[in-house]
Formats: structure tokens, sequence, C-alpha cells
């Protein structure tokens, strides 16, 4: 466990988004355990917002955590009971990138928020087999394709492939599934491969994207 510049991902839980850019959702949940086996506490990100209010501020909103590549702005950002709530405006109108990641987030490819932080106050459960992170510096929060859980899965067959050994269908469809394709989609690719479907999805940009994803995977 480390005290610099860290993520933690989770199911993007939009809970609004509309045409003209603005969503709301959570950055981060309380009570659990992502595949880094970190779980954040009740009132682990307050210390950070006080700060950040102070300085009449909000975290960055970033595309993948690249620093380079802010596609909107934060209007609001506190703590409820189910874990850190957020409100922001994608800035369609003014950055290609943004607009990019809205119609994403509308078609449902875009499967996650991510928050960029270090940690500044944890401690390992024992019992529950994970840190438990009580004070959480934050930096930023992330739209990202991939959460944690969704990464290692993917990871996990990546691997299992390269190495030669076999890897269950209902393995490669759950990844696939994890990619942002549909259930007939995912049933599609596996019963008549990456050319057809690509050849069926042709004028969809948002499966187009995600078959870019999937090729990744079998590289």
């Amino acid at each position: 466990m480390m005290l610099t510049k860290q993520r933690l991902d989770t199911p993007l839980k939009i809970k609004s988004v509309s045409e003209s850019g603005e969503f709301s959702g959570y950055g981060s949940v309380f009570g659990v355990k992502d595949s880094y086996s970190d779980i954040v506490l009740p009132g682990a990100f307050n210390a950070s917002l006080a700060s950040w209010r102070e300085k009449n501020k909000l975290p960055a909103m970033l595309w993948q955590h690249r620093m380079d590549e802010p596609i909107g702005i934060y209007t609001k950002m506190e703590e409820d009971d189910e874990g850190l709530y957020v409100e922001g405006r994608l800035l369609i109108d003014a950055d290609p990138l943004a607009k990019r990641a809205h119609a994403h987030m509308q078609a449902g490819s875009l499967s996650g928020l991510s928050i960029g932080y270090s940690l500044k106050d944890y401690e390992w459960d024992k019992d529950k087999g994970a840190w438990m992170l009580k004070e959480i510096d934050l930096w930023e929060v992330s739209l990202v394709t991939f959460p944690a859980n969704d990464e290692a899965r993917i990871s996990e067959v990546k691997n299992a492939l390269k190495r030669g050994e076999s890897v269950s269908p209902k393995q490669i469809e759950r990844v696939l599934r994890d990619v942002g394709l549909s259930r007939s989609q995912a049933k599609a690719f596996m019963s008549e491969g990456y050319t057809a479907l690509k050849q069926r999805d042709a004028d969809d940009e948002a499966a187009l994207e995600t078959l870019k994803s999937i090729k990744n995977i079998w590289s």
C-alpha cells in the first residue's frame, strides 16, 4: 500500500445524464471491496472536500486519468449515505473528446468512474481481507472505460490465452459484456467472430470503439 497517487474505481452509477452534458452519479461507493482489496469508509472524503471548498474549487474531471485531457467540470461533490455523490457538466460544445464521452455515456459503453487520490489514513482489516480507507486526499474523478474489477477479469482472460490455457465460453462472454457489448452482440461474436460483428455494427460509433477494445484483448 503506497501513499503516492492511486486509483479507485467503481461501476458507473449514473443517476441522470442530459442532452446538454449534465450528469450525476457516484465517484465512489462506501463499504464495497474492489479488486485492489480497498474499502472506502464513510467520512473518508470530508477533510479533502472541505479543503477544496476553502479554495472555491472542486477536483478535476478527466478522461481516463489523463491530466492533459480535462473534459468538463464538477459542479457538486459531497458525501451521502451511499458514497461520494457528484454532479458535473461535460463541455460537449467546446471539446470533441467531451462530446464523444457524452455519447458513450448515453450508449452505456462508458462503464466506470475512477478517483485519483493519495491516501492519508488507512488500516488493514484481517477479517475482511481488505484495506480500510479512512481518509483520502482527492485529486480528480475520471470517466473510464473499464473499472478496476472489469480490468482484472480482462487481464485474467488475456494472460490465460497468452499462456495457451483454455478459457471457457462463459468467461469470454463475460469479458465481452465488460467491454460494452450487449448480450446479443457478445453471443454474435462468440458464434461469428470479430469480422462478422464489425460488419453488423459498422454504423454504430460506440460499437466500433468497443470493437477496438476487443481487438486489443486478443492482441
